[in-house]
């Protein structure tokens, strides 16, 4: 990581939440496979299909994207700047358009990476298995199939910070914490997306808590390299 130069790198995140408001509302073949999917996921007798519903957002299948910020450093008169692009919309399929044209146009080389936190795991897969269920070609740098793992241009902090150790979790939030990365004081965290999505109609919200979570992913990064974390004055928001 340390060879790559910084504004080769796209750090991102994603918002995702069920793919419909309520249990009630999926069609009898979709409520079948959820059904079977929460007897898998369910970890007491008091968790029914319906009552696990507001975990259907984190798996392809049964959600969707409704937000995905990204974040690239720069340099702006001799200072370092990180500029805040975010992609969201009702319309799951016309947001993921607009993100795989961004893509193909300024990160389709093979000196271009992509970086999210626990991205290997969630992000990068979610949202090309969500480019292929609305239609959409996956982008070059986000289509692992058939890749050499030395060919896939992905990073991940939170692989970087598990040196190795495969059954190590860290949440961004508590490496925020132990590396001491100024964070703003959220409203809201990632269980409460779907609700403010669905019944509360705040996709701006959403956007809001996604933002924040990429400029840490960001001074994360910076925090590995052991480089000066990119300043709050320094950070430009873009329409």
């Amino acid at each position: 990581m340390h060879n790559i130069p910084l504004n080769n790198i796209l750090f991102l995140d994603i918002e995702t939440v069920p793919c419909v408001s309520e249990y009630e509302y999926l069609d009898d073949r979709g409520r079948y496979f959820w059904d079977k999917k929460a007897l898998k996921i369910a970890q007491s007798d008091n968790d029914t299909p319906e009552t696990l519903f507001g975990k259907a957002g984190i798996y392809a299948e049964f959600g969707k994207i409704v937000c995905i910020s990204c974040g690239i450093i720069a340099a702006d008169d001799s200072k370092t700047v990180l500029r805040i692009k975010s992609f969201y919309d009702d319309d799951e399929k016309q947001l993921l358009i607009d993100f795989a044209a961004m893509l193909n146009k300024s990160f389709n080389d093979d000196s271009k990476y992509l970086c999210a936190h626990n991205g290997k795991e969630f992000d990068f897969p979610y949202i090309a298995r969500r480019m292929l269920i609305n239609g959409i070609n996956v982008p070059q740098i986000l289509d692992s199939a058939g890749k050499k793992p030395w060919d896939i241009r992905h990073l991940d902090t939170m692989e970087l910070w598990k040196f190795g150790d495969y059954k190590h979790y860290t949440s961004l939030d508590l490496l925020t914490y132990i590396f001491n990365i100024p964070t703003p004081k959220d409203d809201i965290d990632g269980s409460q997306v779907g609700n403010v999505y669905w019944h509360d109609g705040d996709l701006p919200r959403i956007v809001t808590y996604c933002q924040k979570d990429v400029v840490a992913i960001v001074n994360l990064y910076l925090r590995f390299k052991v480089e000066p974390i990119i300043e709050d004055i320094n950070i430009h928001y873009l329409t």
